[in-house]
């Protein structure tokens, strides 16, 4: 057993919060981890350990589970292959507080290539010096934050000072010491001095005298400096007149620091150069190796290297003294795959820089073991090479440099079990493709399951090739009968294993024996190996053959290759929560059960011998990929078989190792393709099938009985709380007693959060003690020490977590891991909220509730007791999560003994935003006071809903939210800007006001909205005010552009109509204006209440009042035949109608339009406006007015879900809606005229107007204006703006409309264009009818991608178009990262709204004119169902359309989708119709 193996360990262990050891080829096993589990049972510390198995990948479980550790270790004895695998990841890697111990024998080929990886490298030579070295690297590696390698020999020798624990811990954790400050060791023994020169110093400076542990320097004659140090300095701290300039300076100076706080611990030297030898040598040998003990030669000076990196001139050079004729570097290497070494190289380059008087010769030789080092051997090469100028390194002793040694991998005992299976079942026809027997031929690569599977393709191909020649030689004239014949029998046998074999035979005897002169003929019988059929394994195992990253695995199922797959899981049931998660064995079924091609098949051998035999048998049989997930639990081959028989059934019956078969083949003769064959989990689900009937049959015999199993708070508990009113106070005293109740909640939306805080206000009014908090605020230390803990949770994504849930959902998982049970004294219970409806096919329904479900779990895996049983609300129950919390609460209650308490329940009323706008002072909330703060970036909750009023959204940066949260940061808060600009319409100046501010205080970009404005997001909040204040200095403003008023009002942009534009444009300046809030408080807040035009007014709303509108309030014109402000989507619409004289007669109204809809709420949903009559323009504003007020006084202020005016209409009816606006109007609207849409889409390209002005419409993908490479679209637009004289018009859809351009400014306007390429309009009709909103990153709402991921998926789908000839067809596709539908997704004929990053809901059947709602299709669908639903529908498209139909119109006609013939509608017979049904929706 290794000292230094020991010592090393022993303080990796101690100092380290994270270990990671490499596993050494089996049989073998590490020494560090025997070392780690000892010290694991004496001392009280456990840090994460992780072990990466022989041809793991190291460096990626250092970085996965190393990134927020304080300390990690790596341990491993020297490979290449570890080498590599570190040198890959390394500049990741260097940044870290790491330290690599690598051990070496007698030879450093491996780990030398690593010199140039890390900052830091140091050597030790002996155990005591491994010891030191390993305080000195921790000691870099935690001040500094940076890696540290550490190489050093595993000598028996022993350490024999070893460092406390309590001074391991000081050390690491006390301050940096200057250089010669206060302590150095006299000569090498302890000592303090009390002044700051170092007389006996450690690494000191020129005024060291007697050196560093008595050791001497070479010379004094070289410089007057060397004279005033008599007894020199070994590791030549002192200044060298003629020395070049430091290299690596800076990391010197961090090692020096280092060094000198180690020594003050260890109180001994640790030198990064010792010299040994003769004080005027003509020969300075460096070593980098292990050197005999007690080695002198006359003549020569030794220098042993411990720190190899950074590597200082100076230092080198003051250790040649001025004697030296020759330089050697002796190397202890056994190979190298470059001729010199980085080492001797950097030696050569400083030797270069030295001025001198001669040269000096330099010579680097290799040495395999240290006896071969003696005066003999030495002195003879040194004399036969002393005027030899070497092109290669020399050589000590007879051994040559070689390649990598290559060993045949050893095949566990154990698993010959299943290789003994496949040799019994497939005999000669076997072919294991990753053998080690391949080993000595092909090298140690060839176990690798990706390099099988590439051999077994090219197999394939060749034999492929094989049978073509077959083929071709068949026809040949002139060949024999028997030949004939034998050809043709085995075409026909081919596949046949035990047929092809004796064919095959018949085959190569006729072809040798007939006298035939053709090119196929050979061929055939050079590829006569593939003759027989074979059964193709490849075997994926830790111990042998490790699947680096499963990449043969994936590879070989992407591949769709006849190979089979066994991957061998050897980790035991009880050792199951300290494996890495990252490999588990399961995980891979369900892979590859999802590519539905691919043959799957879960077996145990110490369970079910039969159905092992059956799964490879039907594995093989099956015509592509199979894989075979076999369970062999075993620690080391010294683990007996009826270990491994016990841990194969632990595993096997509890479920956590299931035998299952996946047949794909069954699924396409329509029967069950999944056959569970576990005997005891099957027993396990029919005792809960039973009951489950047993209960359904109860309450259909009893209805009576269905509510008290759902409810707890009947009329019979109303009336018994009743009759014990008079014992409350009694009972109150008591509970007085009662514990503490802790409360912890994890909420995105709010609802978990106001549940909580409705438990805590009950507990509270039953007398207990009761506190709340996130999930987050808690760490497992103080969960620990807590009695009684509430926990209430709702469900996030794709299942997951909430995020100020998920550090301590993270914690928990790492600690279940660890196998941990903190929570010893701790009782809670755990309440979830989710939607049963929210993943309706049956694969994802365990999604649903997934955060409360593993909570509950997770707590009772680390100790923890229930109080009351899991709570579960379901938002598809008729009071939604009340139903499940009514059950759920009164269980706490009487765990706690204060369920007989009688108390008034008055609870007081939530806070909503209807009493936040009431308190806001006219919307002035506390905004000013919160700007002022800089301790946030935040402002407070209250505030944020009153700032969007002011057209401004709090947001955070989500891409790095997890990572800030981990590192105890608050979120990277910024704000979304939304200017006010009705029309849409802007000026050159105002265009570049915008662009500035976007760099100035913004994110380099901005957004074209689907509000025809402008949008800044990224803008901090010390920016937020003088952002508003550039906006308003080009008379501009943001009031009223969000929040619970009219917004910005748009309008159609057709160029071509430039009169009729010019009075629609101003009409919906004058409705914008009539609309607006009158508070002053936008100008006080924002601009010191100086207007910067036009007069202050005083605070008084006339048409809002103190509560605003119910919800926001959207206001659109549009002018026919162009849809393109989709005039139905908003809540008030006016649609411009012409006279005979081509007049603005005035307009139709609608009202009733909205998008926003809850996923899996069926109380929301989309609506188209209705036309209720027609108004003139005069009248429209005051239209505009009374439409608005009936929403303020009848719209729904309890529930803002349902808030939008389409569900006042739905409520009150359209009749009776537009009899109130009428009877506010003091008079009726007139009968609504004819109108025509054709599209909602813009016109790209030029267009001459009315006028006789010239305009452009621009493609700007999803309204992001910046620059990209290749496509600087921000700075052609600003250069534009510089020129232009006219003005800017943002669509509706996200473009932009450079309007009003004189003829003569036409050619520079199209210059530019095109050198900045805004006039490529060489896109599919796909893409340029497409939207998207923003999304993530800032979007808060988002629940998956968008803008980013939208032109993503249109890449793809409009290969699909193309490929059917649909390229310049437009189809109207839309994407929104959540349901509120700001990209108007609900009228596209194709939409996808986000439910979980890659999850979406799918919507089809979409007005092309955006004159009919869609319908969901699939409720989630990912990116391979989209494109595997697309496909084929596009091709019947293109095929099966009607003359001028669209899309939208086909897929109903086809059957796809059933028509949406009003918003209260829309749910009716989603999921497609026919053929097409989704079986989710269909049950």
């Amino acid at each position: 057993m290794s000292k230094s193996i020991a010592a090393v360990s022993r303080i990796a262990f101690l100092a380290s919060d994270v270990l990671v050891d490499s596993q050494p080829a089996f049989p073998a096993t590490s020494q560090f981890s025997k070392h780690f589990q000892s010290f694991a049972e004496t001392t009280g510390r456990q840090p994460l350990r992780f072990e990466v198995p022989v041809g793991g990948d190291p460096a990626s479980t250092i970085l996965r589970n190393g990134s927020t550790a304080s300390l990690v270790s790596f341990t491993a004895s020297a490979t290449s292959h570890t080498a590599v695998r570190l040198v890959v990841q390394a500049t990741e890697l260097s940044s870290l507080p790491l330290v690599l111990h690598i051990a070496v024998t007698d030879d450093l080929s491996d780990v030398i290539l690593l010199r140039s990886a890390v900052p830091f490298f140091l050597v030790s030579y002996t155990a005591q010096q491994a010891h030191d070295n390993a305080l000195l690297a921790f000691r870099i590696a935690r001040v500094e934050k940076k890696a540290v390698i550490h190489v050093f020999y595993e000598h028996s020798g022993d350490a024999s000072d070893v460092t406390t624990e309590g001074d391991i811990w000081r050390l690491l954790h006390s301050e940096k010491l200057a250089p010669g400050a206060s302590f150095s060791p006299e000569n090498g023994t302890n000592g303090y001095i009390e002044h700051a020169v170092v007389t006996n110093g450690v690494n000191g400076d020129a005024h060291l005298t007697n050196g560093i542990n008595g050791s001497h320097s070479p010379g004094s004659t070289e410089s007057p400096t060397d004279a005033r140090i008599p007894n020199g300095v070994a590791n030549g701290f002192c200044d060298i007149a003629n020395a070049p300039p430091p290299v690596s300076a800076g990391l010197y100076e961090l090692y020096e620091a280092a060094l000198l706080s180690t020594v003050s611990c260890t109180r001994r030297t640790c030198r990064p150069l010792t010299f040994r030898g003769v004080d005027n040598p003509h020969t300075v040998a460096f070593v980098l190796g292990s050197l005999p003990n007690g080695l002198e030669l006359d003549g020569i000076a030794f220098v042993p290297i411990s720190l190899l990196t950074p590597l200082q001139p100076s230092k080198i050079l003051h250790v040649i003294p001025s004697s030296t004729s020759r330089v050697i570097l002796l190397e202890q290497l056994r190979r190298s795959n470059t001729k010199w070494t980085s080492l001797f190289l950097d030696i050569v380059n400083i030797l270069q820089e030295r001025q001198t008087s001669h040269r000096i010769l330099v010579q680097n030789i290799w040495f395999t073991e240290p006896e071969q080092i003696n005066a003999a051997s030495l002195f003879k090469l040194l004399n036969v090479t002393s005027n030899l100028r070497s092109t290669s390194p020399l050589q000590l002793g007879s051994d040559a440099p070689s390649g990598p040694l290559v060993t045949v991998p050893h095949v566990p005992k154990h698993e010959v079990s299943y290789t003994k299976i496949l040799s019994y079942i497939f005999g000669d026809h076997l072919e294991i493709s990753n053998s080690p027997s391949f080993v000595p031929t092909q090298g140690a690569i060839v176990t690798s399951p990706e390099f099988a599977l590439g051999r077994v393709r090219g197999q394939f191909e060749q034999r492929a090739q094989l049978t073509r020649s077959v083929q071709a030689l068949m026809e040949v004239e002139g060949i024999s009968p028997e030949l004939h014949k034998a050809l043709g029998q085995w075409l026909l046998v081919k596949n046949d294993r035990s047929k092809s074999r004796a064919v095959s035979d018949q085959v190569v005897a006729s072809l040798k024996s007939a006298s035939l002169q053709n090119a196929h003929v050979n061929r055939v019988l050079s590829l006569q190996a593939h003759l027989p059929a074979r059964s193709k394994w490849i075997i994926g195992s830790d111990a042998w053959s490790y699947d680096l990253g499963s990449s043969g695995l994936h590879h070989a199922i992407a591949s769709g290759l006849d190979i089979n797959i066994l991957i061998l899981d050897s980790v035991p049931y009880s050792s199951r929560h300290s494996a890495d998660p990252h490999r588990r064995k399961q995980d891979a079924g369900l892979y590859a059960m999802n590519h539905g091609h691919v043959y799957v098949a879960s077996v145990a051998v110490y369970s079910s011998y039969a159905h092992v035999l059956q799964a490879i048998m039907e594995a093989d049989r099956h015509k592509g990929p199979s894989v075979v997930l076999a369970y062999l639990p075993y620690k080391s081959e010294n683990t007996p078989a009826l270990e491994v028989l016990k841990e194969t059934k632990l595993a096997v019956d509890s479920g956590y190792w299931p035998l299952y078969r996946w047949d794909p083949v069954k699924e396409a003769r329509g029967q069950e393709p999944f056959t569970l064959d576990s005997d005891s989990v099957k027993n396990d689900l029919q005792q809960f099938l039973d009951r489950q009937n047993h209960l359904s049959q109860l309450v259909r015999s009893k209805p009576q009985l269905a509510t008290e199993l759902v409810s707890s708070l009947g009329e019979s508990v109303k009336e018994a709380r009743r009759k014990k009113a008079a014992e409350a106070y009694s009972d109150l005293l008591v509970a007085l007693d009662a514990p503490p109740l802790v409360i912890l909640y994890a909420s995105d939306g709010g609802t978990a959060e106001k549940y909580a805080k409705k438990l805590m206000n009950r507990a509270k009014a039953r007398g207990l003690s009761a506190s709340i908090g996130t999930m987050d605020s808690m760490s497992i230390e103080t969960l620990a020490n807590e009695e009684y803990v509430a926990f209430v949770t709702s469900t996030a994504g794709q299942g997951e977590p909430p995020q100020n849930g998920r550090t301590l959902f993270k914690a928990f998982n790492a600690a279940v891991g660890r196998g941990d049970s903190p929570f010893s004294k701790l009782r809670y219970s755990v309440f979830g909220l989710g939607d049963s409806h929210y993943w309706p096919r049956p694969e994802d329904a365990h999604f649903y509730n997934r955060p409360g479900k593993d909570l509950d779990s997770r707590l009772e895996q680390l100790g923890g007791e229930r109080f009351a049983p899991l709570g579960l609300g379901d938002d598809q129950d008729a009071d939604g999560p009340e139903t499940g919390y009514k059950v759920w609460e009164p269980l706490v209650w009487k765990a706690l003994g204060v369920d007989n308490i009688q108390v008034l329940e008055a609870e007081p009323d939530p806070i909503t935003n209807e009493h936040i706008k009431a308190a806001s002072g006219y919307l002035r909330g506390t905004i000013a006071e919160g700007l002022q703060d800089t301790s946030t970036g935040a402002l407070a909750p209250s505030d944020t809903q009153i700032t969007k009023f002011h057209g401004i959204y709090q947001q955070d940066d989500r891409d790095i939210r997890d990572e800030r949260q981990a590192q105890g940061a608050e979120p990277a808060y910024s704000f979304m800007i939304r200017v006010r600009m009705p029309g849409g319409v802007c000026a050159p100046k105002q265009w570049l006001q915008m662009d500035r501010i976007s760099d100035e205080h913004g994110n380099g970009t901005f957004k074209i909205t689907t509000r025809s404005t402008f949008q800044f997001h990224g803008v901090i909040k010390r920016h937020l005010k003088p952002t508003i204040q550039d906006i308003n200095k080009v008379l501009l403003d943001t009031l009223a552009a969000c929040g619970d008023v009219n917004r910005n009002v748009i309008c159609s942009a057709i160029p071509s109509k430039s009169k009729l534009h010019a009075r629609v444009y101003e009409f919906s300046k004058l409705v914008s204006d009539h609309l607006l809030p009158r508070t002053t408080a936008y100008h006080e807040i924002w601009l010191d209440n100086k207007l910067v035009a036009g007069e202050a007014v005083k605070d008084f709303e006339p048409l809002y009042g103190e509560f605003y509108l119910p919800r926001k309030f959207k206001v659109a014109v549009a002018v026919p035949p162009t849809n393109d402000v989709d005039i139905f989507a908003n809540d008030l619409g006016f649609i411009a109608i012409v006279d005979k004289s081509g007049e603005l007669a005035g307009f139709n109204v609608t009202v009733g339009g909205g998008m926003g809809v809850t996923h899996g709420n069926k109380k929301t949903y989309p609506r188209l406006a209705d036309v209720i009559g027609f108004c003139t323009v005069e009248q429209g504003p005051l239209v505009a007015e009374k439409v608005m007020l009936t929403q303020r006084d009848f719209g729904n202020r309890v529930d803002r879900k349902n808030a939008r005016l389409k569900y006042t209409i739905d409520r009150m009816g359209l009749d009776v809606f537009k009899a109130e606006v009428e009877s506010r109007l003091g008079y009726k609207l007139s009968p609504a005229r004819p109108f025509t849409f054709d599209r909602n889409v813009d016109d790209f390209g030029w267009t001459v107007g009315e006028d006789g002005k010239h305009h452009v419409t621009l493609f700007i993908e999803n309204g992001r204006v910046q620059d990209e490479p290749g496509q600087d679209f921000k700075k052609g637009l600003r250069e534009i703006a510089k020129i232009h004289k006219g003005t800017f018009r943002l669509t509706a859809n996200q473009h932009i409309v450079i309007s009003d351009i004189e003829t003569d400014d036409v050619p520079q306007i199209k210059r530019l264009l095109t050198k900045y390429k805004l006039d490529n309009l060489n896109f599919t009709g796909l893409r340029l009818s497409s939207s998207a909103c923003v999304a993530f990153p800032t979007c808060g709402l988002a629940m998956a991608e968008s803008e980013r991921y939208l032109p993503i998926l249109i890449d793809k789908v409009e290969k699909i178009c193309e490929e059917y000839g649909l390229r310049n067809d437009s189809i109207v596709m839309r994407m929104t990262g959540c349901p509120n539908g700001c990209a108007r997704p609900y009228i596209a004929e194709v939409a996808f709204v986000g439910k979980a990053p890659g999850s979406y809901l799918m919507l089809l059947g979409g007005g092309y004119y955006g004159q009919r709602l869609n319908k969901i299709y699939r409720e989630s669908v990912s990116e391979p169902e989209i494109l595997a639903i697309l496909r084929p529908m596009i091709k019947r498209y293109a095929l099966e359309r009607l003359e001028g139909e669209h899309f939208g119109d086909f897929v109903i006609r086809a059957g796809y989708i059933s028509p949406t013939t009003e918003g209260k509608n829309w749910y009716d017979r989603m999921g497609g119709e026919g053929e097409f049904r989704e079986v989710a929706a269909a049950q």
